[in-house]
């Protein structure tokens, strides 16, 4: 009996293509450009994967800065003033501080301001 790969290509193709559902003209009709298509947008989703962690940082980073120039400071003041008064928490969380509560981020920044000297 002669050995063929009918089911087994049948799903490959089916997975290949449901994945490739919505990509315009024949990158969503035809297998084996469908599949190219669908390799490179997974190259893309990786890298911007890594991408995404540093946009963030950037942008909490911004929030900061800004929240923090109206009451004297600048960033870089700020969080080395934070890193001598042992003061440990995260840029996501300090940049959520200074958006939601205010009160709570001027008080921080008088504790890096007596730290700084």
């Amino acid at each position: 009996m002669r050995a063929v790969s009918g089911v087994p290509r049948k799903r490959r193709v089916k997975r290949i293509l449901k994945r490739a559902k919505g990509y315009r003209g024949s990158k969503s009709k035809l297998y084996r450009i469908a599949r190219e298509f669908t390799q490179r947008a997974d190259r893309y989703a990786k890298i911007h994967r890594r991408l995404k962690k540093r946009d963030f940082r950037r942008l909490w980073i911004l929030r900061i800065s800004a929240a923090s120039r109206p009451l004297g400071m600048t960033y870089s003041k700020l969080m080395s003033g934070l890193k001598k008064a042992g003061v440990v928490i995260d840029r996501k969380q300090l940049s959520e501080l200074a958006i939601h509560d205010p009160k709570g981020f001027a008080a921080l920044v008088e504790t890096a301001k007596k730290a700084v000297g």
